[in-house]
């Protein structure tokens, strides 16, 4: 099959959840199709680092475009974004060149199939219905994610007229989505079900859990990496809203109670952006913010386990098939690992309530047997079911399903 992957962005360098997920499964679905890769890049990049970037893609697709993109500055309510029938965050996304660049490449008989990422690009892909086709991989379902961050905010009453007004469009858009597209793909089946229940029970959805990169991220090779002292990473970007909110909750209602238990934990949080908020933890005892790092790996194998203390959900989730494939235990929310199908007590441990989650990392942190139980049956999970070969080969199969083989190109 010939195949145009459309991103929002290019995803290089891999500093980030969702970069890591749209670049693996673009390099996995170039095995199998050609791909023409074509993502929107920011001008204010310089003309060398464009070209680095671009021979990133240019190693495994047919042909790579770098188009072009400004944020513009957001609508204000009136009188612009009242009368758009574009939910914002989509209308943010849209600008002719863009349209023309896209409309110049979809011409009938090219493609196969369209591949985009999120929602945002939709409207590009619209107006070649009736010739080619489009799929959505989804990092996140935009309607889902946008009310759980709504309940943790506190907000005047204009503001929360000015989010459901959002809301509305939202939904409409989603619902037009689901019309139209051939798959929603998905990172786990909350997700689904969060489709199937309050946009169309008829959406054509796949869950395609994350993966890891299992040559990167692999055991140490020696067996003293562990710190001193028991050390327990947090790892993401520390501006995403969902990390910020896993935080605040921790240090709000769990440290103290992980303290108590064991008094010299250390806490590190690795991530790119930490706002204000997340710099502010550093001063409490024994934790440590580092900011942006240049390899991860380090610091995963430092510690003893990872805590994953999501309350919002959909997302990447990537930081725990990461830990797992390199040998750090776990301890997450419920909602922190689903679509992953992961075991309570055999590949990870499983808490959602303040006192449970604090017990889950001291009861990790005090038991040599049970860290390393779940240090190697993580492991084996992520390399029997979590490779980016693997993953990419299953989407690749739902794509032939998709469309009758008289109608696809030959690869």
């Amino acid at each position: 099959m010939k195949l145009l992957v459309f991103y929002p962005y290019a995803p290089w360098p891999l500093d980030r959840g969702t970069y890591q997920r749209t670049f693996h499964l673009l390099k996995a679905l170039a095995l199998h199709h050609e791909v023409d890769f074509v993502a929107l890049i920011d001008q204010s990049e310089g003309m060398d680092d464009l070209e680095s970037k671009k021979a990133v893609f240019e190693e495994f697709c047919h042909e790579v475009e770098f188009i072009p993109f400004e944020h513009p500055p957001w609508q204000k309510l009136f009188p612009s974004r009242l009368f758009n029938p574009l939910p914002a965050n989509v209308q943010h996304w849209q600008q002719p060149h863009i349209s023309a660049a896209i409309n110049q490449r979809l011409t009938p008989g090219r493609y196969d199939l369209v591949h985009i990422v999120d929602l945002v690009l939709v409207p590009y892909v619209l107006p070649h219905l009736s010739h080619t086709p489009y799929v959505v991989d989804r990092s996140r379902v935009d309607l889902q994610f946008q009310l759980m961050v709504y309940k943790t905010q506190q907000l005047s009453p204009g503001e929360r007229l000015l989010k459901w007004e959002g809301f509305a469009k939202l939904l409409s858009y989603e619902k037009k989505m689901a019309r139209t597209t051939k798959l929603e793909v998905v990172c786990g089946p909350d997700d689904e079900v969060f489709i199937h229940q309050h946009i169309s029970q008829s959406a054509p959805v796949m869950v395609v859990a994350n993966g890891v990169d299992l040559d990167y991220f692999h055991p140490a090779s020696a067996p003293d990496s562990r710190a001193a002292l028991p050390t327990v990473i947090f790892c993401g970007a520390m501006d995403y809203k969902p990390n910020t909110d896993a935080l605040e909750w921790f240090f709000e209602s769990i440290h103290a109670r992980l303290m108590a238990r064991v008094p010299d934990v250390r806490v590190l949080i690795v991530g790119k952006n930490p706002i204000d908020e997340v710099k502010a933890y550093a001063s409490r005892p024994g934790v440590t913010v580092t900011g942006s790092v240049p390899d991860v790996r380090p610091y995963y194998r430092q510690a003893w386990l990872q805590m994953v203390p999501l309350r919002i959900g959909g997302g990447t989730r990537l930081k725990i098939v990461e830990s797992l494939a390199i040998g750090t235990p776990v301890v997450s929310t419920t909602i922190g690992a689903q679509g992953l199908d992961l075991i309570h007590n055999e590949n990870i441990l499983l808490a959602d309530t303040p006192d449970a989650f604090a017990a889950g990392i001291a009861r990790a942190l005090t038991d040599p047997a049970l860290r390393h139980s779940l240090e190697a049956a993580g492991i084996a999970t992520a390399n029997e079911r979590f490779g980016w070969p693997a993953i990419g080969a299953r989407l690749s199969e739902r794509y032939h399903s998709l469309l009758s083989p008289s109608t696809t190109h030959p690869t």
